[in-house]
């Protein structure tokens, strides 16, 4: 019981769980969030991950809320071809700035994130090629960090994320104060999962409803969040 009230107000996300929810693979969120080994010319080098999870030393690898939010920000960063290394370079920055172990996150980075790689290439001293590369990151950024990443999310008065509707569904949310942060329904608490199940064996949407006394849209939103759950492509 003491573990499980721990995880109040944290979340708890199995590999699978999280790359179901956020379509990026497991096994890119398991380098990320608890690093990798790879050989090079017979020597083994470990790379450290990313960010520091917040389950970290929990018996098994799982993403608190937070973590969750945070993969989604990276992935977004790697799709538009930013390098590892400079997602790793703007998050330590970032960490200092806004005094956060999830920077990409937080509030203040949608308005304050493009002086973080503006900061970036004053400080490198870099080359002619490396600020080319850097003038691409920041059209990276301001590709990436635009209203979809940030759409769905609650913040509290000191700019935290409390609390997610994915993909701006107003019905399903994860709040790491109910459920583990698992998808549930808004309103009655009702995992998605739950009404998914019950409508695949009973076959009728509004008996589901009846069955767990919530609202027929919520049911629906549940059947609609459950069949759309993806795996996108692959991005290291």
């Amino acid at each position: 019981m003491q573990a499980e009230n721990s995880l109040i107000g944290v979340g708890l996300y199995s590999l699978p769980e999280a790359s179901a929810i956020t379509g990026i693979p497991s096994a890119v969120l398991s380098r990320w969030l608890f690093g990798y080994t790879s050989n090079s010319e017979g020597h083994k080098i470990h790379h450290a991950p990313v960010w520091t999870p917040q389950l970290q030393g929990y018996e098994q690898k799982a993403l608190g809320f937070m973590d969750l939010l945070e993969a989604r920000f990276v992935y977004a960063f790697r799709k538009h071809g930013v390098s590892l290394q400079a997602v790793r370079a703007a998050s330590e920055f970032a960490k200092e700035c806004f005094n956060s172990d999830h920077p990409f996150t937080c509030r203040e980075f949608k308005t304050d994130g493009r002086s973080i790689f503006a900061e970036l290439i004053k400080s490198e001293g870099l080359e002619e090629e490396a600020l080319i590369d850097l003038v691409k990151r920041q059209y990276a950024f301001k590709a990436v960090i635009g209203p979809s990443l940030y759409k769905g999310i609650t913040y509290s008065e000191t700019g935290e994320p409390l609390s997610w509707h994915p993909h701006g569904n107003r019905h399903i949310v994860l709040d790491p104060r109910r459920s583990f942060g698992r998808p549930i329904d808004q309103k009655s608490g009702v995992p998605t999962e739950v009404l998914y199940h019950a409508f695949k064996v009973e076959k009728d949407a509004k008996f589901v409803a009846r069955l767990y006394e919530v609202d027929l849209k919520a049911v629906a939103a549940a059947i609609e969040f459950e069949q759309g759950l993806f795996r996108d492509e692959v991005v290291h």
